[in-house]
């Protein structure tokens, strides 16, 4: 007994829920067999056999009319309070239907008393309300059901043969009428399927932005044409400091933001605008964002002080930043200075005394130079654009530059359209292309045309891209992420500066300078705005 109780069992798979949809369905198709069967029993008690109705066998239209409404009322109660084997209660319904409607045809004379029409309508019903394929099997039934009442018709009553070719084209519409209710339901299936989908996903959406917004840092209100309050988020109220209630309007936040709304609603286009907060004296940034198809408008509400604290903490943080990395340059040559002076004071040999000097010199000298490339920190927000000719522009430069390297004549080649134009300060890019040429000339070989200089439209309308390539070893991997930082450099004489502050002035003046890949020494390129 005990190794009965531990053979594996049959497995008998859940059974699946069906929605809800379908039963509905179902009850409604009880719903017409009901009106059908008190229908034919009324008939049949009042108009009991005239030439369509019971007009061959009244006694059996009378009871098949009352087997009918009883089955029609059992079948009801099974669809709403037996939800179970829906595709058995289907069956047996239409099973009934096709039976009771051809035994009522049967008694009313057959064909020609019409009631066999009926029979399209089960058959359109059951193909709409059912699933799968049963529908031919229903259609099957029927038509056998249409076969054998024609036959007993012939038989028994000497019809005309003929009469089987009507019954086999009613027999094809019963065919005919099952597929395409059956097509027309797997489409109403899919269609209600995506539609269910569609709102699961609507309502996951609308869950996102609800969370979304109440969790901004900026205040969000949503209002509709009338300037009512549709939604909005805690931060707004926090801005205002007010608690709304509900049917609450733009005024309930701020009278002044809803007297440039009404103003603004009478061209509805993105604004902004600024209010201040009575009682809190906050500033506040207000975007108007014109309705979308539903009419409701957005305004994004933004703490102007709180933004400018944000940004005064970063520029802090980074002189911060700037202050201790400057410190630290500058104690090192200080060092050195004073150690030399210590040493020069006692020191007798006049060859030593004259190194200790030199090194006094070159101290005080880098510490020029660094206190100089600080400054030019300070010039960047000075920046005064002015279309500059690129290939006159970079003729003179390296001419100017030949007085500080003789050699870069020869080892820098420029090439740049005659009809080339940059907008950029000529101080500002005069900087900059010394820096960058400084440590081309610094890492490349003594062959011509070592370094590139070349200038050219950009692929960006209205930009021109200037690039500066050697042909060195290159910057290694590992340390191109930090070729524009402050104070970083491999050279122990330089300063660390020079590729930082040619960035820097290269923004102050709306332009890019990127590190691309080795080709096959360092690559930088200068994207700037240019002028046709």
């Amino acid at each position: 007994m005990a190794e009965a109780d531990r053979s594996p069992r049959a497995y008998v798979p859940p059974l699946v829920q069906l929605p809800d949809a379908y039963w509905r369905s179902l009850n409604y198709f009880s719903l017409y067999r009901l009106i059908v069967a008190g229908f034919f029993l009324i008939v049949a008690i009042f108009y009991g056999g005239t030439p369509s109705f019971g007009s061959q066998d009244i006694r059996l239209f009378r009871g098949v009319s009352v087997a009918y409404l009883a089955t029609a009322f059992a079948f009801l109660w099974s669809v709403n309070y037996v939800r179970r084997t829906f595709n058995l209660q289907l069956t047996a319904q239409v099973i009934a239907d096709v039976v009771a409607l051809t035994l009522l045809m049967y008694s009313s004379g057959g064909a020609s008393s019409g009631i066999g029409v009926m029979i399209f309508v089960v058959l359109a019903g059951a193909g709409l309300v059912g699933q799968g394929r049963m529908t031919l099997f229903y259609a099957a039934i029927a038509t056998m059901a249409a076969l054998i009442e024609q036959a007993h018709h012939v038989i028994h009553f000497g019809r005309d043969s003929g009469d089987f070719f009507r019954t086999g084209l009613t027999s094809i519409g019963f065919f005919g009428t099952a597929i395409i209710a059956r097509l027309l339901a797997r489409r109403v299936v899919a269609n209600e399927a995506l539609a269910r989908q569609r709102g699961i996903e609507l309502a996951n959406q609308l869950q996102i932005n609800q969370r979304v917004i109440r969790d901004m840092q900026d205040g969000v209100l949503v209002v509709d044409s009338r300037g009512r309050i549709r939604q909005h988020n805690p931060q707004a109220e926090v801005l205002f400091d007010v608690r709304p209630g509900e049917g609450a309007d733009v005024a309930t936040f701020s009278v002044a933001l809803a007297e440039q709304f009404v103003r603004w609603s009478a061209q509805p286009v993105e604004v902004e605008t600024t209010i201040r907060v009575p009682g809190s004296n906050k500033t506040i940034r207000a975007r108007m964002l014109p309705p979308g198809e539903g009419g409701d408008a957005l305004i994004y509400l933004e703490d102007l002080g709180r933004i400018q604290a944000q940004a005064q903490h970063l520029k802090l943080a980074a002189l911060g930043r700037l202050t201790a990395n400057l410190a630290h340059e500058i104690r090192n040559p200080l060092s050195a200075i004073s150690h030399a002076a210590e040493l020069l004071v006692d020191e007798p040999d006049a060859g030593a005394r004259r190194r200790l000097i030199g090194m006094i010199g070159d101290n005080s000298a880098r510490l020029n130079r660094l206190v100089g490339e600080v400054l030019e920190l300070g010039r960047r927000d000075r920046a005064q654009p002015e279309p500059i000719r690129m290939s006159v522009f970079l003729r003179q430069f390296i001419d100017e530059y030949a007085i500080h390297d003789e050699s870069a004549i020869r080892r820098v080649s420029v090439s740049a359209d005659a009809d080339l134009i940059v907008v950029f300060d000529r101080t500002h890019l005069h900087r900059v292309l010394w820096n960058l040429i400084f440590n081309a000339l610094r890492h490349c070989s003594d062959l011509p045309a070592a370094v590139t200089l070349a200038s050219s439209r950009s692929t960006d309308p209205g930009q021109v891209e200037l690039h500066v390539v050697d042909d060195g070893p290159g910057i290694d991997e590992s340390l191109r992420g930090q070729v524009f930082e402050p104070f970083f450099t491999t050279q122990g004489s330089g300063t660390g500066l020079g590729l930082y502050i040619a960035r820097e002035l290269c923004e102050a003046n709306g332009a890019h300078l990127d590190l691309l890949d080795n080709a096959p020494g360092a690559h930088f390129r200068i994207t700037a705005r240019g002028q046709a």
